[in-house]
């Protein structure tokens, strides 16, 4: 149970807004079961207010945040430093003070990478299909690119979009090519001939559940599917899947391993992940 005395440290969630997260029950319980005299605090933070928000960081003294929508990219510009993922991605969604050094960090790729890695699935020499080339889809290919995967395929919509996207990842050694939704027989060969396939848009999201038809095909035994959707659990998108007798990786994982690497670079201690997925799992019952 929590208790805030003097000795409390304090850490947090920047976004707007903030009301709906499951991250300070996930860390709290968290810090809870290590015995931590800390405390995650949810901070509903305009965009108008977004620098002040960052330099109380320091002047209050908090050892860090997590920074959701609407600040990720912009938050970037009131920082000391950011990593080199954090760079390549263009978003930020953990600070760590240092010292009264504030480094912005991308947890989110980590933690699609811990997913996969729960499903016993190594990216090195592989082939990926991406669907999406917004800020999650950007995370993903980033990292699956620093992992080694070897052909990555990103499908959008908006074909500018995906190709700066494929740019982005285009010197990191990986074979990239680009589709819109529209060439749908083309995108249908690259998801079967695929070893993982991502659904990385917020299609097939609660409360609006549906989601296009997908031919049958589209899938095969064998590869691993993921839905970075997690809100249901077992999307249409996954169930399709299924149905082909692939192996289905849903969102849960990556929001459970992008917390977990935030609270292990705060703490410096191993993050009790079997706590934090029981919050996560008893959400989404």
């Amino acid at each position: 149970m929590l208790f805030i005395n003097g000795e409390t440290v304090v850490c947090g969630l920047f976004g707007y807004p903030v009301a709906h997260s499951f991250s300070p029950e996930m860390h709290n319980r968290a810090f809870d079961e290590l015995g931590l005299n800390w405390a995650y605090l949810p901070f509903e933070v305009k965009p108008e207010h977004l620098s002040q928000a960052v330099e109380a960081v320091r002047a209050l003294n908090l050892v860090g945040v997590n920074v959701t929508v609407p600040h990720k990219e912009r938050v970037i510009e009131f920082l000391d430093e950011i990593t080199q993922a954090a760079k390549t991605i263009g978003a930020v969604n953990v600070i760590v003070n240092d010292g009264g050094k504030l480094i912005g960090h991308n947890t989110d790729g980590i933690g699609f990478i811990k997913s996969l890695e729960e499903a016993k699935f190594n990216v090195s020499g592989k082939k990926a299909v991406v669907l999406g080339a917004g800020g999650a889809a950007k995370a993903v290919c980033v990292q699956l690119a620093y992992e080694g995967i070897a052909e990555l395929t990103i499908v959008n919509r908006n074909i500018e979009k995906a190709n700066k996207l494929a740019s982005l990842i285009s010197n990191l050694k990986v074979d990239v090519i680009t589709l819109r939704w529209e060439q749908k027989k083309h995108i249908r060969d690259e998801m079967h001939n695929a070893d993982l396939v991502v659904q990385a848009t917020s299609i097939g999201m609660h409360p609006d559940n549906a989601f296009p038809p997908i031919p049958d095909d589209c899938f095969r035994e064998g590869q691993i599917v993921c839905d970075l959707v997690y809100n249901p659990v077992n999307t249409k998108f996954l169930q399709a899947a299924k149905n082909a007798k692939a192996t289905v990786v849903n969102g849960l994982g990556m929001l459970l391993y992008q917390g977990a690497a935030a609270f292990e670079m705060w703490t410096n201690k191993r993050a009790p992940v079997d706590v934090m997925r029981k919050v996560l799992v008893e959400k989404f019952k």
